[in-house]
């Protein structure tokens, strides 16, 4: 014989099911308030290794020589030695490839960065494998546009993975123009050998706010980045995703390989009570060093950037 269902009993199986449903909802909404502090330090961490991770290649990109950038202001290692505003290379790698998919048109040009199996630069850190570029234009030129990939690219143990694009949005002044560029990283993936990872993407602005007077010589410039990003970090069996947005403008100088200066808040996603467990993300006043503070709950966590 069929079992027979009457519309009271469906209605009573389905209001336990939502029940269910709900109770098992909010189990996964709310959390121990220690672990959502954990996990905002978390992301903020790995949001603070990507920013310097991709603001040095932004810097590497731009300073492979004056045909596409300004000469010296990235890995390459720069000292203004020479008395005449030229800074000197001063490292045997990375290996550069040029190669000219129009020539004898100077662009589009392709550039490869080779580090091989290890190169050493003058911060300490092993740098391997390759960036390739692929330029429009040289990059203070209005709309020009460079975009880099990774092949096997590590910086000490971490691989780098991902699309960098960088976009001249030059504004023109009666006397010259101010440095403004828009910077987009896509499907940005760090790794490390125990299998935690970060992944990341954002949308930024670089605004040249000093060091436009003396145009032969980058090194004293001063740049405020505005934007926003998002990821997800894995870190042992935790999994967090969050998105950032800056707060106070980010300062970098080219003659530092840390952000000096600003803030970011740092939100986790996926979270009914996120804004409770927000981040601020500081870098400081100004001065060039490794260190920045994540603020979780009211309590301050100093860490190290890399």
């Amino acid at each position: 014989m069929k079992p027979i269902f009457n519309l009271t009993r469906l209605a009573t199986l389905a209001l336990l099911f939502s029940i269910t449903l709900i109770i098992s909802c909010e189990k996964e909404l709310s959390s121990d308030p220690q672990e959502e502090v954990a996990a905002a330090q978390i992301s903020s961490e790995a949001d603070a290794e990507s920013e310097i991770v991709f603001n040095e290649v932004f810097d590497n990109v731009m300073g492979v020589n004056n045909d596409v950038g300004l000469a010296g202001v990235g890995v390459f290692g720069q000292v203004a030695t020479s008395g005449i505003g030229e800074p000197a290379r001063v490292m045997a790698c990375p290996n550069i490839t040029i190669s000219h998919s129009n020539a004898p048109n100077v662009f589009p040009v392709k550039i490869e960065m080779d580090f091989g199996t290890g190169c050493t630069g003058r911060d300490g850190r092993v740098r391997s494998g390759k960036i390739v570029s692929v330029y429009t234009n040289r990059l203070i030129v209005p709309g020009a546009k460079a975009t880099t990939t990774f092949v096997d690219f590590k910086i000490d143990s971490i691989k780098v993975q991902g699309t960098h694009v960088i976009t001249n949005l030059n504004i023109a002044t009666s006397q010259n123009y101010i440095h403004k560029w828009k910077v987009v990283v896509e499907g940005a993936k760090l790794t490390k050998p125990n299998g935690n990872y970060t992944e990341w993407n954002t949308t930024k602005t670089i605004t040249q706010i000093e060091g436009s007077a003396t145009i032969s010589l980058p090194l004293d410039d001063i740049y405020k980045i505005e934007g926003s990003g998002s990821g997800k970090v894995k870190r042992g069996d935790r999994l967090v995703l969050w998105r950032a947005e800056i707060t106070e403008p980010l300062i970098k100088k080219f003659t530092c390989h840390w952000l000096v200066k600003g803030t970011l808040k740092v939100v986790r996603e996926n979270l009914s009570n996120s804004s409770i467990y927000a981040a601020t993300l500081n870098y400081g006043a100004g001065t060039c060093d490794n260190k920045a503070v994540v603020t979780v709950n009211g309590i301050a966590h100093e860490i190290t950037l890399p």
